[in-house]
């Protein structure tokens, strides 16, 4: 899941004071200094007023784009950057092993960018918080299955469950095989979960998610009709949830809420419970499993600093 760029106005050009008539010999004429384009905050596409600027704008650009290589032009058009603006960043990004060239006039960023990501996560939530969380949504839930999923990091548009709080359960008893879990359960397009993080992730993604196959193992309540799929992303969007009937696997439903740390999703955390047990998600379900994905949301969000409070 562009951005609308408005062009500066042309009264917003560098302007030069003119004097009402010739200055004296040797007088001093002050010009007024020229005003800067006004950037528009939170507009991904608004033109660089610095080069710092420039070079983020650059950066940003490689991941909302999406795909795998983006060539200078296309940079520059998403950006509204100069085009040699763009190929010098580009360059420079090369010695200092923030990009790659992987084809003529093509670059994509380095992995060392994914060393950056790593970084920034490091320490934002350990295994004791998560768990605390999804136990009290076990409890809040009489019994259900919580689970926590995150986006995965090495195999693209995908999820990957990293820590569960299931009781004595195990994959038997639910249902499922170890196969099933590196399929089903990493599609993006099946499960209440997964459709929980696509819904916020850019559209070009989206748009080559809803391109794979449906997974064979899944349930019979899996969306097939991508039109009903892409409908059910804009109520997730809408109501802050979702919810699973039968979509990874038979006689299962579920409740998901997103996971999102400054301003990006990062996961979701899914309530699973037996189609008899639930046949509808209760408003308690619901709201249980929401303020448990708050709580992760919050364990993961950027805390100003001591002197921005």
């Amino acid at each position: 899941m562009g951005n609308h760029i408005t062009a500066p106005d042309a009264a917003a050009a560098a302007t030069t004071a003119t004097p009402a008539g010739p200055p004296p010999a040797g007088a001093t004429v002050r010009r007024k200094p020229a005003r800067r384009p006004r950037v528009t905050a939170g507009t991904a596409r608004a033109t660089g007023s610095s080069h710092a600027e420039r070079v983020f704008l650059v950066q940003t650009a490689f991941a909302e784009l999406g795909g795998s290589a983006h060539g200078p032009g296309e940079i520059a058009e998403f950006t509204g950057l100069d085009d040699s603006v763009v190929y010098r960043i580009l360059q420079s990004g090369i010695y200092q092993r923030i990009f790659e060239r992987v084809d003529r006039g093509l670059y994509r960023l380095r992995t060392s960018a994914a060393q950056l990501a790593f970084t920034a996560l490091d320490h934002r939530l350990d295994g004791a918080a998560s768990q605390m969380v999804l136990r009290e949504l076990r409890m809040a839930t009489d019994g259900g299955l919580a689970f926590l999923y995150m986006v995965a990091p090495f195999s693209g548009a995908q999820r990957q469950c990293v820590d569960m709080a299931v009781g004595d359960s195990d994959l038997a008893e639910l249902g499922m095989t170890p196969r099933d879990v590196l399929s089903v359960t990493r599609s993006l397009r099946t499960g209440a979960s997964g459709r929980t993080i696509l819904a916020y992730l850019p559209q070009k993604v989206q748009q080559r998610v809803l391109a794979e196959p449906v997974p064979d193992q899944a349930g019979p309540g899996v969306y097939r009709d991508n039109d009903a799929l892409s409908a059910s992303l804009a109520e997730i969007r809408d109501l802050g949830h979702a919810l699973g009937y039968e979509e990874c696997m038979a006689g299962w439903n579920s409740c998901a809420a997103p996971i999102i740390w400054d301003g990006a999703i990062m996961g979701a955390v899914l309530l699973l419970k037996l189609k008899s047990v639930m046949p509808e998600a209760p408003d308690g379900v619901i709201e249980a499993t929401k303020e448990a994905a708050a709580e992760l949301s919050r364990h993961g969000a950027a805390r100003p600093a001591a002197d921005e409070v």
